[in-house]
């Protein structure tokens, strides 16, 4: 298998002019587009609409072009749009393609692979409970599998796309009797990504099946993946998976590797994932998670991001997290995702970086 990754600038929400240029000019075809990976230039927050405008805008363009409906998109072409662009981040997209390769392959070298899959809808009540992070590793477990990856230690970054919590989900759970995690919408973002990553971490034998209930939830801190990437939005009812990493499999000229940042400041992690194989000239994208330190502290001086009452956590730590690695790379159309419960360290976050194995080749 041969896959191939695609950063593309979008001027709006609803922009496809570099997505629709790569496709006429052959570049791209659309039955080879296996996920889609973007920040969008809303807010993050519950009432960020960017992210289902341009699910929505991605799953209308591709119903055309293969004649299928939208939902059969949605069911074919892993989606995932996480909101907020703050600071220096540029809106964009990485559009993931596989095709069959011909050729024999050149290297022994495990190379960039992917594999998607999404759980079952959730009922409210389950949403940011063990329920959740159950069927979050199953559905990561059959991703891994899709991908050829065979050592677990060859998976370097697994994004999901969560559900959250509105108050017409809550009231239709009450009406059922049923209680929901929480009352708070915004803090339901936290519970879901919080279950998310732990079934991650479940299913890469970072932590175990019984460390995950409704007492660790959000409150064990310690527990964590260092290669999860959660992204709640209003969007969905289940859980969206996409996983990355090298398997032998692939013919790829891309590779990925992770490390784990352990605060917002560190731009090393950078280097750490991509070791001294390359220079960051040929990097491809970089993904990574951010939150503010819940401590309060960063490097033993105190910051507002957890006081601020005008301007969410969640937005600044994006900034500052952003700022920071497009420092180190020289390119601001990069991932950063607010939120990283449970995904790295408290007030850090996992880091992945896919690289151009073969100089200037696609």
């Amino acid at each position: 298998m041969m896959v191939r990754a695609y950063p593309i600038a979008i001027a709006s929400p609803n922009d496809l002019n570099g997505l629709e240029r790569l496709i006429q000019e052959g570049e791209i075809n659309p039955r080879d587009v296996i996920a889609i990976l973007g920040k969008t230039e809303g807010n993050g927050c519950v009432n960020d609409f960017t992210r289902a405008f341009t699910t929505q805008t991605l799953c209308h363009y591709f119903a055309t072009l293969l004649k299928l409906s939208s939902e059969a998109v949605a069911n074919r072409i892993a989606m995932v749009m996480s909101g907020g662009t703050e600071g220096v981040l540029s809106p964009h997209i990485t559009v993931f393609v596989t095709t069959e390769h011909v050729s024999p392959k050149t290297t022994n070298e495990k190379r960039l692979a992917i594999g998607i899959e999404q759980t079952r809808n959730y009922r409210p009540e389950e949403i940011g409970t063990p329920t959740q992070a159950t069927e979050v590793r199953a559905a990561v477990h059959r991703a891994i599998q899709k991908a050829g990856i065979i050592d677990i230690a060859d998976v370097h970054f697994v994004q999901t796309k969560c559900p959250l919590l509105t108050s017409a989900r809550i009231a239709e759970a009450k009406g059922r009797g049923r209680a929901t995690v929480t009352e708070d919408t915004y803090e339901s973002m936290a519970y879901s990504r919080a279950a998310s990553a732990l079934g991650i971490a479940m299913a890469t034998g970072e932590i175990s099946q019984d460390d995950v209930n409704e007492q660790t939830i959000l409150h064990r801190r310690n527990l964590y993946s260092t290669v999860a990437s959660t992204s709640a939005g209003i969007e969905v009812m289940h859980d969206v998976v996409i996983v990355l990493g090298n398997s032998e499999t692939s013919a790829s000229h891309l590779c990925i590797g992770h490390d784990v940042m352990y605060d917002a400041l560190d731009a090393d992690a950078i280097s750490r994932a991509i070791g001294s194989r390359v220079g960051v000239e040929r990097i491809v994208n970089v993904f990574a998670k951010a939150e503010a330190d819940p401590s309060g502290a960063i490097r033993g001086a105190r910051h507002t991001m957890l006081t601020d009452s005008d301007i969410s956590h969640t937005r600044m730590a994006r900034a500052v997290v952003g700022a920071v690695l497009a420092a180190k790379t020289g390119r601001s159309m990069i991932y950063v995702s607010g939120g990283a419960e449970h995904q790295g360290p408290p007030g850090g976050g996992p880091v992945a970086v896919i690289w151009n194995a073969n100089g200037n080749e696609g």
